[in-house]
């Protein structure tokens, strides 16, 4: 329930706290006093719309603050699914208004604030002034429905939701899949290109390196080869001056002489040992210019090949590995493709499982939704008999929609007679706006009973009702008073005689300063507003007694309930 609503800075509140009361709480006060204005905090509170001319004159910012103490264990699970643990059974729902921004909190954590209404939604249910006029429209009915079976629709619901998000994926993957089919062929060719040019290369892991060294060699092959030569002019036998012939000359003028000395002969085995190495190397050099010696055409080819592996990089990859990775990947793609008939048909089926999973949820769906529509339909029709209407005849048709929706494949629609003899027809044609209100309360009544949300809401229920009617429309705010904990404005004495506790809303000038402020009335204050709202401007003797018999009886019928 509503512990208690504290509102700073707004409009004509500069400061408000409010305990509430189990039970019927009425909220009276003169026309202009501020009753929607706090109303609105209450809206503001639980995450409505916001702008920061709602600020009183002069406030950095405002502030909304309710105190909830959660007794139904059902209410405590919805808070725990939503991360909101109660605190010794306490939630706290503030909301601090600035200029153009606002912060809300749970228990002081600050929340985002569509947690904020999610957590509202738990809590508390506000019934506004023009909230009946969602009865003109067919899937405002089928909300009351889908309410009224609630725990044992909403499973299947969230089962039709999920299916339905598939089938719609399923369809949406093949419409996608046979649109592309031009584009399809084209990605295949495109795809088969790029396969054949990387096939075509012939790609060996590790070429592109040894191919660049030999390209390198061969691009500096003419200077090493004209070294290459004239090193061996000048040490082998090709000329009488090379180191060579030379050397030969040496070691014959030595030879004679070698017999003589033993120094000289030490010197000739050098000499002889110096050929020998002259030899070896000469023999080498022969060796190193036949390495470097090849032909313009191996120059080409391995010229080409270097352009077309650098090439193939340039388009598919830094590296040969990254080539052929590519490659494989390519191949992959053009295997689906290749294979593209049988993708569609693979999708195809998935899309008719899909919708013979979604098919078999609605069929569940709509069958609770009409095993229940009989039960609601004669809730409402004696509720509405309760508030005054002679003669009713109420049925909820279902009837089926052409396609899937989210919430199944029915639409549901309230038919209504208030005439003996006359046919029913849709609700919107039939009832005038006091009795699409009147029908609302009903519709309240009905769900109020099936649902875990504590506390009511009702803003000026009284709408186009006087009288008798006003009298019935009382008993029924009593009777959910005892069930519920219950909030309603109302300018209607009938209604506020009914009140276990009644406040008054009323405005305050001092200083050249108007102000809103509520304050719990007690007894003698509770008859001094009822004749207020009975007489008007003079209240007589007879009006306070009228008063006192009104609250008299009104006390008495809610003992006899």
């Amino acid at each position: 329930m509503l512990q208690s609503l504290h509102v700073k800075n707004l409009a004509l509140i500069e400061e408000a706290e409010v305990e509430w009361k189990d039970g019927l709480n009425i909220l009276t006060g003169e026309t202009g006093a501020g009753k929607s204005l706090l109303l609105g905090s209450v809206h503001l509170a639980l995450g409505g719309k916001y702008s920061a001319s709602m600020l009183r004159e002069g406030a950095d910012y405002g502030l909304v603050e309710m105190v909830f103490y959660i007794r139904d264990p059902r209410q405590k699970e919805k808070l725990v699914a939503l991360e909101i643990e109660p605190e010794d059974g306490i939630v706290v729902l503030s909301r601090k208004l600035m200029d153009g921004r606002s912060i809300s909190r749970i228990n002081g954590e600050m929340v985002p604030i569509g947690r904020l209404k999610a957590a509202a939604e738990i809590l508390i249910d506000i019934h506004g002034q023009h909230e009946h006029q969602s009865l003109l429209y067919k899937k405002k009915h089928l909300e009351i429905l889908d309410a009224y079976a609630k725990e044992e629709a909403d499973p299947v619901k969230k089962k039709v939701r999920d299916a339905y998000r598939v089938y719609r994926e399923a369809v949406k993957t093949l419409e996608e899949a046979d649109k592309a089919e031009t584009e399809r062929r084209k990605e295949a060719d495109f795809l088969s290109f790029e396969a054949s040019e990387i096939r075509e290369a012939s790609l060996v892991t590790g070429e592109d390196e040894e191919l660049e060294q030999r390209y390198k060699k061969m691009l500096n092959a003419k200077k090493i080869t004209d070294s290459i030569q004239e090193a061996y002019q000048c040490t082998g036998e090709l000329s009488d001056v090379s180191a060579s012939s030379l050397l030969s000359r040496a070691i014959h003028a030595m030879s004679e002489a070698s017999a003589y000395d033993e120094h000289i002969k030490e010197l000739y085995g050098e000499l002889l040992e110096i050929d020998s190495l002259l030899n070896d190397f000469n023999r080498e050099l022969s060796d190193c210019q036949e390495e470097f010696r090849f032909s313009e055409e191996e120059f080409y080819e391995t010229e080409s090949r270097l352009n077309t592996i650098n090439h193939l990089k340039t388009k598919y990859g830094k590296t040969i590995e990254d080539i052929l990775a590519y490659a494989e990947e390519t191949e992959k793609k053009l295997a689906v493709l290749a294979d593209y008939d049988a993708y569609l048909e693979q999708l195809r089926k998935q899309k008719e499982e899909a919708l013979e999973e979604l098919q078999i949820w609605t069929d569940q769906l709509t069958r609770i939704r009409k095993s229940y529509a009989k039960g609601l339909s004669e809730e409402i029709r004696q509720g509405i008999l309760d508030l005054n209407f002679l003669n009713v005849e109420f049925e909820t048709e279902i009837r089926p929609l052409s396609d899937f929706t989210e919430y199944g494949k029915d639409e549901a629609e309230f038919m209504i007679s208030l005439n003996p003899g006359e046919k029913k027809k849709p609700l919107g044609m039939v009832a005038s706006g006091g009795e699409l209100s009147r029908i609302m309360l009903a519709v309240k009544s009905v769900l109020a009973d099936k649902d875990e949300v504590e506390t009511l809401i009702f803003d000026e229920i009284d709408t186009g009702i006087s009288g008798r009617t006003a009298q019935k429309v009382s008993e029924k705010m009593a009777l959910l008073g005892k069930r519920h904990q219950v909030l309603c404005i109302t300018h209607l004495a009938q209604i506020a005689a009914m009140a276990d506790a009644h406040y008054l809303i009323e405005k305050q000038t001092d200083d050249q300063k108007t102000t809103t402020g509520i304050r719990l009335l007690n007894e003698d204050e509770e008859i001094q507003e009822l004749a207020r709202i009975l007489g008007g401007a003079e209240i007589t003797h007879a009006v306070l007694a009228t008063a006192r018999e009104m609250k008299k009886l009104a006390g008495n019928m809610k003992k006899t309930e």
